[in-house]
C-alpha cells in the first residue's frame, strides 16, 4: 500500500489584541469613585455638626471644578468629557469644600477652586504632571490671601447657642447678612487647635486653656468626631488597597510619638498626643490629601520618610508656626521634596550586585 501524501490544512487565523494583555479594572475614575465612597463618612459627619453650609461649599466647589476644567480644557482643544469622567476634579473639589468654612462667600469657595484646578494642575498638563496637590494649593492660596474668613467656624451644633438654620447661612454665604438680632462673635469660635494655640502663646497652661470648654474623650466636644469618620474612610482604602499603610501609619505615628514625647516633659504646654491626631485635618491629610498618588513618594521606603516628615512638620507648625492646622502646608512643602525622596529610595534592581565599594 503506498503511502499516501498527507494534507496540510492552511493556517489558522487568530484574532490577537494589542497589549496590554491583562486588563484590569482599577482604572482612574474606579480609584476616584472609592475615595468619594471613603469620604460619605467624613462629609456627613461634618455635614451633622456644621449644618448646612457644608452642602452649601460642596456644591458651590463641584460646580466651579467642572466649569474651571471644561474651560481650560477647551482652551487647550482637549476632550471633556473624557477627562471629566475620571472625576478627578470632582474628587479635588470635594476635599476642598470639606476643609473650608461652613458660612465662607460664596466667591471665595469658587476662587478657591477655579486656582486648585486651572494653577495647580491644568497649568502644569492635567492629571499626573501637577507637583502640588490641587486641594491644598487651594486651601493655601485662600488662607494666606484672606485671612479673616478662612478663620471665620461655626461651633458644632452642640455648643452653639446661636444655630443658624439653612436658609440663614444661605443668606450670609450669599449677601454675608447675619441673621437679625445676632452678631459675628455670636455665631462664631475659635477652633480648638486655634484656640490652644492662642492660649498657649500668651503663656497659659493647658488647664486654663481647657477650662469652661466642653472637651470629649480625644478633644472639644464635637470637632473629633469628623476625625473619626475620616479615619473610617481611610480604613476602605486601605481594604481597597487604593492607598497603602506606610503614608498614614507615618504620620499618624510620628505625630503620636513627637507629641507624646513633648506631653511627657511638660503636660502644661503641650496637650495630650490624642488632640492633635483628632483636631484639625489630621485624618483627613493623613489619608485622603497626602496619599495622592500623583504628588506622593512612590516607593515605600520614600513614603515612610515622606509621611514621617510631614507629621514632623504638622507639629512644628502647629506648635511654633503661626498657623494652627498646618496640614496643607506640610503636605505642600513635602511635595516639592519628593523627587529628591525618590531618587533616594529607589529599591534595587533584582540581580544587581553590591561592590566592595559601595559597601
Amino acid at each position: 500500500m503506498q503511502n499516501q501524501p498527507m494534507k496540510t490544512l492552511p493556517p489558522k487565523t487568530f484574532s490577537t489584541a494589542t497589549s496590554p494583555h491583562l486588563l484590569g479594572f482599577k482604572n482612574t475614575s474606579w480609584i476616584m469613585r472609592q475615595v468619594l465612597l471613603a469620604l460619605i463618612p467624613g462629609g456627613m459627619a461634618m455635614l451633622y455638626l456644621f449644618g448646612g453650609g457644608v452642602l452649601i461649599n460642596l456644591i458651590l466647589a463641584i460646580s466651579a471644578a467642572i466649569a474651571a476644567e471644561s474651560l481650560v480644557l477647551y482652551l487647550r482643544s482637549k476632550p471633556i468629557i473624557a477627562t471629566l469622567s475620571d472625576l478627578s476634579a470632582i474628587v479635588t473639589a470635594i476635599l476642598l469644600a470639606l476643609a473650608l468654612p461652613p458660612t465662607l462667600p460664596w466667591w471665595l469657595t469658587i476662587i478657591g477652586v477655579s486656582f486648585a484646578i486651572i494653577i495647580a494642575k491644568q497649568l502644569y498638563g492635567g492629571l499626573g504632571y501637577n507637583l502640588f496637590n490641587p486641594a491644598m494649593v487651594g486651601y493655601a492660596f485662600l488662607l494666606i490671601s484672606y485671612p479673616a474668613e478662612m478663620t471665620f467656624w461655626i461651633p458644632p451644633w452642640m455648643l452653639n447657642s446661636h444655630p443658624i438654620d439653612i436658609a440663614g447661612t444661605f443668606k450670609l454665604t450669599f449677601t454675608g447678612v447675619l441673621p437679625t438680632g445676632l452678631d459675628i462673635d455670636a455665631i462664631s469660635a475659635a477652633t480648638p487647635l486655634e484656640n490652644m494655640h492662642n492660649g498657649l502663646s500668651m503663656r497659659n497652661m493647658v488647664e486654663e486653656i481647657r477650662d469652661g470648654r466642653a472637651w470629649g474623650l480625644f478633644g472639644e466636644q464635637g470637632w473629633e468626631w469628623p476625625n473619626f469618620a475620616y479615619a473610617g474612610g481611610g480604613i476602605w482604602l486601605l481594604y481597597q488597597r487604593i492607598i497603602t499603610w506606610h503614608i498614614p501609619v507615618s504620620i499618624l505615628g510620628t505625630m503620636f510619638l513627637v507629641c507624646g514625647i513633648f506631653y511627657l516633659l511638660d503636660p502644661q504646654v503641650s496637650p495630650l498626643p490624642t488632640f492633635h491626631l483628632f483636631s484639625g485635618a489630621t485624618m483627613l491629610g493623613a489619608f485622603f490629601i497626602a496619599t495622592d498618588p500623583v504628588t506622593a513618594s512612590t516607593t515605600p521606603r520614600g513614603q515612610l520618610i515622606y509621611g514621617s516628615s510631614i507629621g514632623l512638620l504638622i507639629f512644628i507648625i502647629r506648635t511654633w508656626g503661626g498657623y494652627p492646622d498646618a496640614v496643607a502646608f506640610s503636605v505642600l512643602l513635602l511635595n516639592t521634596a519628593v523627587p529628591l525622596i525618590d531618587r533616594y529610595t529607589q529599591p534595587r534592581v533584582f540581580g544587581t550586585h553590591i561592590l566592595d565599594d559601595d559597601i
